[in-house]
């Protein structure tokens, strides 16, 4: 009854938060998104100018790259303000936000010390790491083949025919460096204080196997320890049912900033491409969906209906760590064994990203097809098998795809300039993938909770 309540809360949160939203927006909004747009234009003009000129030398190109500066001193200043204006709204999601970081971190280190304990020796850990590995290869590969089969179906960059960023212009988007050093450096922590502080579940999780895999290899004494970890575990689960009841209220801040900040406008610019990609996570949604009915029976819907209060929360504040605890306790109650999600869960958080990884190739092949740029079968293959690679370990955090976007992209030649297109929807296309890794994470623990025989009836 209380999580049908819950759910009934969050999702007429939702409904109010749109409505709230385009009513600022239209009201108090509008004057500083009008003053906005007025900006661009005038810094998209100064770029073409700068662009058309050959001799940088000249006083012209020294008073336009003085305007331009000057120009963008007064987007910033309109872009503070109507922050400002939004802060009323936005503070609501961020103290929620904040909350649930607060406990995700200790959560994921004392389930996963408690899993692992419990699983026993090394080789039942490798065992049910190995199924929880094929699982997630699998879903990730399903998921980026997907987006690509779906984008060349579609094809919104040659059906949308928006007027295109200047392709020598910079985002300002960090890209992700592609090389081994820093993808060993991202997932074994220097220091576990400074992994916890920051964060980095992929860095908690290596550190909780060997922590985990040490207590229960020291027999009696690790007791003691397993213990204390279970009992901090529910500590925090409790933390989490009174966080939880804010849940709405950060659900109704996050929707009325995001409504009030793009307005509804943007719907109908970018109609196509938000219908298109939308329609993929549905099919998405459906391949996870009789994946998991082949393996679960009908219990995979039953599992679909008891997450969507998690799902409905990942997709209002986009992000899917703000439903990680929820999910947790949730599958408890499904049936699956608590060494099992305490082993899969957090892992799946790293590398089982399904809706991340379905936008990545969507997104990465519309900007190609927007700059009219061929991509033959084996590049956008290979393409791929990059952002397989680049992807894995990123943060369950908004905007977090956009910057492994940022640096595939231009390995194959396609302007950095084109990500202006994405910035402005990434918030409402990010509320979706969030939902979708949400789903993606769940029925993968279940799953592998059913092969290994332990998934209560």
């Amino acid at each position: 009854m209380k999580q049908s309540k819950l759910t009934l809360f969050i999702f007429l949160a939702l409904v109010l938060g749109v409505i709230t939203g385009y009513l600022y927006n239209v009201t108090v909004i509008k004057e500083y998104n009008d003053k906005i747009t007025t900006v661009d234009t005038r810094v998209k003009a100064i770029d073409t100018r700068i662009v058309q000129l050959n001799d940088t030398t000249v006083a012209e190109f020294t008073s336009l790259k003085a305007e331009r500066v000057t120009i963008l001193k007064e987007r910033k200043d309109a872009d503070t303000s109507r922050e400002d204006k939004l802060v009323g709204f936005s503070i609501l999601s961020d103290i929620f936000l904040r909350l649930i970081k607060m406990i995700v971190a200790p959560l994921v280190f004392t389930t996963l010390v408690v899993g692992v304990a419990k699983v026993g020796d090394i080789g039942a850990v490798g065992r049910i790491g190995g199924k929880t590995m094929l699982w997630f290869l699998s879903a990730t590969l399903v998921s980026l083949l997907l987006g690509m089969m779906l984008v060349n179906f579609f094809k919104p960059g040659e059906t949308m025919h928006i007027p295109l960023p200047d392709s020598h212009l910079s985002t300002g988007i960090q890209k992700t460096a592609l090389s081994l050093r820093d993808f060993i450096s991202h997932v074994f922590p220097k220091s576990f204080v400074e992994s916890m502080a920051n964060n980095e579940i992929l860095q908690i999780v290596v550190f909780a196997l060997f922590f985990g895999v040490a207590t229960g290899a020291i027999g009696e004494k690790g007791e003691i320890v397993i213990k204390a970890m279970d009992a901090i575990a529910h500590v925090i689960l409790k933390i989490t049912g009174y966080v939880m009841l804010v849940a709405p209220l950060a659900v109704f801040g996050a929707i009325t900033a995001v409504i009030a900040r793009q307005g509804l406008g943007i719907l109908s610019t970018y109609a196509i491409f938000i219908g298109e990609f939308y329609f993929s996570l549905v099919v998405l949604w459906l391949v996870i969906l009789l994946a998991g009915f082949a393996v679960l029976g009908k219990r995979a819907f039953t599992l679909l209906n008891r997450i969507k209060d998690a799902m409905l929360v990942a997709f209002s504040t986009s992000t899917s760590e703000a439903a990680y605890p929820r999910i947790l306790m949730e599958l408890e109650r499904f049936g699956c064994n608590n060494k099992i999600v305490s082993f899969v869960l957090p892992l799946g958080y790293s590398f089982n990203l399904d809706g991340s990884m379905m936008y990545m190739t969507f997104a990465s092949l519309f900007l190609a097809q927007s700059y009219g740029i061929h991509l033959a079968f084996g590049q956008q293959l290979s393409m791929l098998l990059v952002l397989m690679l680049t992807s894995k370990g990123i943060a369950g955090v908004p905007r977090a795809s956009l910057v492994v976007i940022a640096g595939t992209i231009a390995m194959f030649d396609i302007p950095e300039a084109g990500l202006a297109l994405l910035i402005g929807i990434d918030p409402l296309l990010d509320m979706g993938r969030s939902a979708t890794n949400v789903l993606g994470n769940a029925m993968a623990t279940a799953v592998v909770s059913k092969w290994e025989g332990e998934l209560k009836n």
